[in-house]
């Protein structure tokens, strides 16, 4: 792929009939990359309406310890180059599968990668994404000053590519990223181990146990609680756990942050419509409280064993 501020194009190197194919880049800097015949729907991932409402919910800071959180580990992953000794040599490049429209993606950017790759299947939320990196002059095509002009100090740049595709078809070399994020995504060990360089690491936020639990009573008659390490084993062929770490919120919540709580998640369609508007109906005047249960998991891809010498 030749990327330029315009248009991407496939060279066709890697296609059985050497076929070459471009893709266009969006006025708002993102490309498309997602064939048609990967599409489940017209509009697959996110609404609009979805999009909106994460977006006003998380800028208010219910969330923003766990964004602070994975930043940091993230961070000191980068600056102890707990980068892999084999790729010492080579860009730091990170992907952040499931990236919404960039709420994480935004702040992932200042924690000592090179490009930051952002990757998900609604192109709604790209378009966002690729709309705030812009105007913060972070898009890939962006130049920024090699140094601060007053300071003097370096400034290190780091570009964010904004891309529609799959997860599980990503359109990345293989062993290409030194770290992977999914955060509230798709996890999918093959893509994963495909992608990622030897050593890389693999950062996972989900739901803990009890996440939003007054909120969900509130609208099911039955509660199902989260199982946040089931994917764990389907990860061990080719990751080893190295850390896990949770952290829990107090959410106090207003009316309008209910309600958009409500319909950034999958409760939105799930619930009743009248348990729905019964559970805003009783904090029209007075603040929802509830609790936000994270956890983090930090993994790493597992050495392959090598053969012995003979």
């Amino acid at each position: 792929m030749q990327p330029a501020a315009d248009t991407w194009r496939c060279d066709g190197s890697l296609h059985p009939k050497q076929t070459t194919h471009p893709f266009d880049v969006a006025r708002q800097g993102y490309v498309n990359l997602l064939p048609v015949q990967q599409k489940k729907s017209k509009a697959p991932g996110d609404s609009q309406a979805s999009i909106e409402a994460r977006k006003r919910f998380l800028n208010a800071g219910h969330y923003q310890p766990l964004r602070a959180l994975i930043c940091q580990k993230m961070a000191e992953l980068l600056a102890k180059n707990a980068l892999p000794s084999k790729q010492t040599s080579t860009s730091v490049n990170w992907l952040d599968i499931g990236c919404g429209e960039g709420y994480y993606t935004q702040a992932m950017a200042q924690t000592g990668m090179d490009a930051l790759i952002a990757a998900d299947i609604s192109k709604p939320a790209i378009v966002e994404l690729a709309k705030a990196s812009k105007a913060k002059n972070s898009l890939w095509y962006q130049k920024k000053p090699a140094s601060d002009s007053k300071s003097g100090a370096s400034s290190k740049t780091v570009l964010i590519y904004p891309l529609v595709t799959s997860a599980a078809h990503l359109p990345l070399r293989a062993h290409s990223v030194t770290g992977i994020s999914s955060i509230f995504s798709p996890i999918l060990p093959d893509a994963f181990n495909e992608v990622l360089g030897d050593e890389g690491y693999l950062i996972i936020a989900k739901p803990d146990i009890g996440h939003l639990a007054t909120m969900r009573e509130a609208l099911f008659d039955s509660v199902r609680e989260h199982d946040s390490d089931k994917f764990l084993q389907e990860l061990a062929p080719y990751f080893t756990l190295l850390t896990t770490y949770k952290i829990r919120t107090e959410l106090k919540l207003t009316a309008d942050d209910l309600s958009d709580l409500l319909t950034m998640t999958p409760y939105a369609y799930r619930a009743r419509s009248e348990k729905r508007q019964a559970l805003l109906a009783s904090v029209a005047t007075d603040t929802f409280a509830t609790e936000a249960k994270f956890v983090v998991y930090v993994l790493q891809k597992t050495p392959v064993a090598q053969p012995a010498a003979l």
